[in-house]
């Protein structure tokens, strides 16, 4: 799946570590997402869309089919 979390974390001038904190989650998790090495759970990402007051689908996009 594909994201564009780090664009909106950084239009907001937001670290890593302050989007981890505002989700309950290990700055680790935030990486993981942005490289698109770890898709999450439906309520953090339920989650992240709130955070950046956007629907989800404007902020993940599934991998075409190859």
């Amino acid at each position: 799946m594909r994201n564009v979390v780090a664009e909106h974390r950084k239009a907001l001038e937001w670290s890593q570590q302050k989007l981890a904190d505002e989700l309950g989650v290990s700055r680790q998790t935030v990486i993981s997402i942005e490289r698109g090495k770890f898709d999450p759970s439906l309520p953090l990402a339920f989650g992240i869309a709130t955070v950046f007051e956007r629907p989800i689908e404007e902020l993940f996009f599934p991998e075409p089919p190859e």
